[in-house]
């Protein structure tokens, strides 16, 4: 069975940093690209970052370019969402995502497990 599993949300005040977790089980992460996608409540679920299956490629939204930086530690199938300077309007779930190839994504459809979701809240 095919899990993922993201950690590391919560509550931090505007100008502070969090570091989310997703930890993959049930197959090889490696060979594929892995995303960040995030939901704010009445909003449509939006890209945040990908990563290809090598780490090679990136690509982030324009909102957290410069802020966020997501990386992946191919030995543990695990990836990373560093966030800095986490400003009110990143508050939302954050979503981790499996992708169907090797290369980094940044559509919905191009992603075929996701996990559970964490809350992160960025109070002014």
């Amino acid at each position: 069975q095919v899990r993922l599993v993201e950690s590391g949300g919560g509550l931090v005040q505007a100008g502070g940093s969090l570091r989310l977790s997703c930890a993959g089980s049930g197959r090889t992460f490696s060979n594929y690209a892995m995303g960040w996608f995030r939901q704010a409540p009445g909003k449509e679920r939006e890209f945040v970052a990908t990563i290809s299956w090598n780490g090679a490629s990136t690509y982030y939204v324009d909102s957290v370019k410069g802020r966020f930086t997501i990386s992946r530690d191919i030995a543990n199938n695990t990836v990373y969402l560093q966030m800095n300077s986490l400003k009110p309007e990143d508050t939302a779930v954050y979503y981790c995502a499996a992708g169907r190839g090797f290369s980094a994504a940044t559509a919905r459809y191009e992603y075929s497990y996701w996990g559970q979701g964490t809350q992160v809240t960025v109070s002014s």
